[in-house]
């Protein structure tokens, strides 16, 4: 199956620096795809070339194989849904999602029947006299979906739109705009900094760093499966330990603990073995490998126990489900025990 969205070495430069370095990515109809990333590492460029705002220097972009790399953005089949709405303060709502279909030839009352069923669909079929400045902030982020999907586009690129929504209203508009975008089928590409965000909603997150993609994938994945360094840390949290490999052995240069590579094949002779917070457990199971140290720190959140822990002068965090143990406090000796499966080796240098 051909792919909607195809890009292929797109590359750009703003002076010296370098926003896209050869990017190359696919999108199929009807998916659900994050790209994300710190401040600065080319995702909200990427998407502005999407959407014909902004000219790559080299490279196309192709939607269903018809390069639309010189196309203006008004010509593309595609809507984007900004950050801060950009609403007209002097329509109606209803009267803003219809501004669309007109533009586009519609008559008034079939841009009428147009804008009240994409009302409807982001539930909001009451509200088309009301003006913006009348409405919440999660309300006006409806109506810019429902002005997006009016003209039915084959994609939709969404530029963080949710990040000046509180934290409750975002989380719940996570899950309407995740469930919207299955019931519509339409492709959607949405910009992001925060990783869980991605998760919650993508069916695959691109992770971008320094005008590169580092990593395409399912979140969980991406999660368990880390390609570098710079995903283990930018995707939850992560401890990280140098290790050598040697025959079907690996040594973890904390406390010269070895372990049997069970099958694995490490990237490299050398490199980083990552091992998540939650792997790490409190267990007094004395088969299980374990690494021991002293407590630095514990913090308790409710729901669960960060416990930060001094191994060897390198430090560790494990995340305990809900309070720590009274005796666990700083000073305290401890034994942090793992699955020698949950190890994820990269062949990055320590």
């Amino acid at each position: 199956m051909s792919a909607l969205l195809t890009i292929e070495g797109v590359s750009m430069r703003f002076g010296a620096y370098q926003a896209l370095d050869r990017i190359d990515l696919a999108i199929q109809q009807g998916e659900f795809v994050a790209l994300l990333g710190p401040s600065g590492c080319g995702k909200t460029t990427l998407l502005r070339s999407i959407a014909g705002f902004l000219k790559p220097e080299s490279g196309r972009i192709l939607i269903e194989g018809q390069d639309i790399s010189r196309l203006a953005a008004h010509h593309r089949p595609l809507n984007t849904v900004f950050q801060n709405y950009a609403l007209f303060p002097h329509m109606t709502v209803q009267e803003n999602v219809a501004y669309g279909p007109r533009r586009q030839g519609a008559t008034r009352t079939e841009a009428a029947e147009r804008a009240r069923a994409a009302l409807d669909m982001v539930g909001l079929a009451d509200f088309g006299p009301r003006y913006p400045r009348e409405m919440s902030g999660g309300q006006q982020q409806r109506v810019a979906l429902a002005r997006a999907i009016v003209n039915q586009p084959k994609l939709l690129l969404l530029d963080e739109p949710l990040s000046a929504l509180d934290l409750k209203l975002r989380k719940r508009m996570q899950l309407e705009l995740k469930h919207l975008q299955a019931k519509l089928g339409i492709a959607f590409i949405f910009v992001t900094h925060d990783q869980e965000e991605a998760m919650t909603m993508a069916d695959r997150v691109v992770v971008m760093h320094a005008g590169r993609i580092e990593q395409v994938g399912a979140g969980t994945d991406i999660y368990r499966q880390p390609a570098t360094r710079f995903v283990a840390e930018f995707i939850g949290d992560a401890n990280f330990m140098a290790y050598t490999a040697d025959g079907d052995t690996l040594q973890l240069d904390a406390q010269g603990l070895r372990l049997p590579l069970q099958g694995k094949t490490p990237p490299s002779a050398r490199g980083v073995a990552v091992l998540r917070p939650e792997d790490l457990s409190l267990s007094g199971d004395v088969a299980a490998p374990a690494l021991s140290g002293t407590v630095t720190d514990v913090i308790n959140v409710g729901s669960h126990s960060m416990i930060h822990a001094d191994i060897g002068g390198q430090i560790l965090v494990a995340r305990h489900g809900g309070i720590a143990p009274s005796g666990l406090v700083p000073g305290a000796q401890i034994r942090l025990a793992f699955a020698p499966e949950h190890l994820h080796l990269i062949g990055e240098q320590p």
